[in-house]
């Protein structure tokens, strides 16, 4: 004898039981990206909330998908779960397009002034040559480290495998990127004086990056140089400092 429909309440019952344990079996998949993205983020941005993002964007890539296991669902649901977190972070706003652009437009007119002049430029010979006032150029300065701007292009950036960028797996790995440890006020000391003997383009590399902002297709723009140097230009910057901050 066949087994008589299930009234449709149970059937809602039955599915709905079957998603919450597909969700908590790819649960941990959701954990595994939002980490990865969240270490390229402003420390005001809340694992949680790229977590709570994830996981709707788990369970849209279930509800889409009449197989979900093997690596053909892990693929389709990574790039769901990615795109829903980069979506909760372009709806809270945390990045101001204006204050990014004019950020790089300083790194830019920063580095060109250090080439003429020899020399670190002053903070009022920048904002000099950008044709602002000093204290709005403080302002920018301010602005750019409070907000520790990344690019959501960057971020996106995972390769077909769903693993990150050259240079984002650079910053992945914690024995990679010496900057992560820097800890307390000695450890910044020595990271400086190590920054300060790597050769000019190194160190240029480093600065246009961390203390500009600037993509990898900029860096090369102003340096004269392609993606993939960039990236070798900071291979060599880490390694040099590792070398050099070996003891701490």
């Amino acid at each position: 004898m066949e087994n008589a429909p299930m009234p449709a309440t149970a059937q809602k019952i039955q599915d709905r039981a079957a998603l919450d344990a597909s969700i908590r079996q790819h649960a941990p998949m959701v954990r595994r990206i939002a980490q990865r993205l969240i270490s390229r983020l402003p420390a005001n941005v809340e694992l949680d909330d790229l977590i709570q993002a994830g996981m709707i964007g788990l369970t849209e890539a279930l509800s889409r998908s009449e197989n979900p296991e093997g690596p053909q669902f892990e693929a389709f649901a990574t790039q769901r779960i990615r795109g829903a977190m980069l979506d909760e972070l372009r709806a809270g706003d945390w990045i101001s397009r204006d204050a990014r652009r004019q950020h790089r437009a300083a790194g830019v007119v920063a580095h060109k002034l250090e080439q003429q002049l020899g020399r670190t430029p002053l903070s009022s010979e920048v904002a000099r040559e950008m044709g602002i006032g000093l204290d709005d150029y403080q302002d920018i300065m301010a602005q750019a480290r409070t907000s520790q701007f990344v690019s959501l292009d960057e971020i996106s950036s995972f390769d077909d495998e769903g693993e990150n960028s050259p240079l984002e797996k650079q910053f992945a790995d914690p024995e990679a990127d010496p900057l992560r440890h820097v800890s307390d006020y000695r450890k910044h000391a020595a990271l400086v004086r190590a920054i300060d003997t790597l050769p000019e383009r190194e160190r240029q590399a480093l600065s246009l990056y961390y203390e500009h902002d600037m993509s990898l297709k900029d860096i090369g723009a102003v340096l004269g140089v392609t993606d993939s140097r960039v990236c070798h230009l900071h291979a060599q910057a880490f390694q040099r400092l590792r070398v050099k901050l070996r003891d701490w």
